[in-house]
């Protein structure tokens, strides 16, 4: 029981970062019907404002703000750049950009940075743990999931409280109509690019701590632990998104702490075939949610 409550802790700790990743897949997806393939990128270019900062002597106190702040622009020059000219196009070509938009990015930094790691100190207090009735709990996950709760109760008074965020659900179940009614469309996509990269950003902290490096692919397993979450919670839903972050933390968790020592590596395999049988029998994910025709 013991060991089941820590694995517990543990899935809700990595299912924290899953499930902010996820929030910004879903929130961009909410209004522009496009699954970006190109969100881990915020974490990319993140990883190396982050790599400047620490060796020009940066703390982590300064370099987590600076994080946020750079997946914000980033997340905005994106959509400014790339997004911006195909709006109105097929979801395909939607879907095409956003993988050329992942691409481009990793193939930059290989070309005019440097395919070598970069290596940053992690904070000291990542590795601490704190003894809780017997259960051995990492102070690490426990910041992680503060800081997640946090920040969904935030983002939900955005959504939920302002102007914005009213602009934003109304763009997100018809934006047709939500133009009618007198939503600016440039200033809600920028918004909601502006948010998704605002927790990509906070997402991108965690991670560059955990991790400890950067290199040019950084973005590609959060990028792909986003998309998944977001497609098992419901793809436009964020309570969803949430759901699937961490529900894929937990079953990554507790698949590798259960499956034998001689499979215990094929623990991801594990994990998609579960995603594949939940799509099977239910494709729309966990929370259904009724899609409007993009604008």
């Amino acid at each position: 029981m013991t060991e089941l409550v820590q694995n517990i802790a543990d899935g809700l700790g990595r299912g924290s970062i899953y499930a902010l990743l996820a929030l910004g897949v879903a929130v961009v997806f909410g209004v522009m019907h496009l699954l970006n393939f190109a969100h881990g990128e915020l974490i990319t270019v993140s990883g190396y404002a982050a790599y400047w900062a620490f060796i020009t002597g940066w703390s982590w106190y300064l370099i987590a703000p600076l994080v946020v702040v750079v997946a914000i622009a980033t997340s905005i020059a994106i959509e400014q750049v790339a997004f911006r000219w195909v709006r109105n196009a097929p979801d395909f070509t939607l879907l095409l950009t956003s993988f050329g938009v992942h691409f481009l990015i990793e193939a930059a930094f290989f070309m005019y940075v440097s395919a070598a790691v970069r290596s940053f100190d992690r904070p000291d207090w990542i590795t601490k743990t704190f003894d809780v009735g017997g259960i051995n709990f990492e102070v690490f996950d426990v910041v992680v999931i503060a800081v997640t709760l946090v920040t969904l109760g935030l983002t939900t008074l955005l959504l939920q409280r302002t102007m914005f965020g009213l602009s934003l659900r109304a763009a997100a179940e018809d934006f047709d109509t939500a133009r009618l009614m007198g939503v600016r469309s440039d200033r809600v996509i920028r918004g909601a690019f502006a948010l998704s990269g605002a927790l990509a950003g906070i997402a991108a902290i965690f991670w560059l701590m955990r991790a400890g490096q950067t290199t040019p692919g950084a973005g590609l397993t959060p990028m792909l632990k986003g998309v998944l979450a977001a497609l098992i919670g419901g793809l436009g839903s964020l309570r969803g998104a949430v759901m699937g972050g961490f529900a894929l933390g937990l079953a990554e968790v507790l698949l590798r702490s259960r499956l034998p020592d001689s499979i215990a590596g094929l623990t991801d395999g594990v994990v998609f075939a579960l995603i594949a049988l939940l799509f099977i029998f239910r494709p729309q994910g966990f929370v259904t949610v009724a899609h409007a025709e993009r604008v």
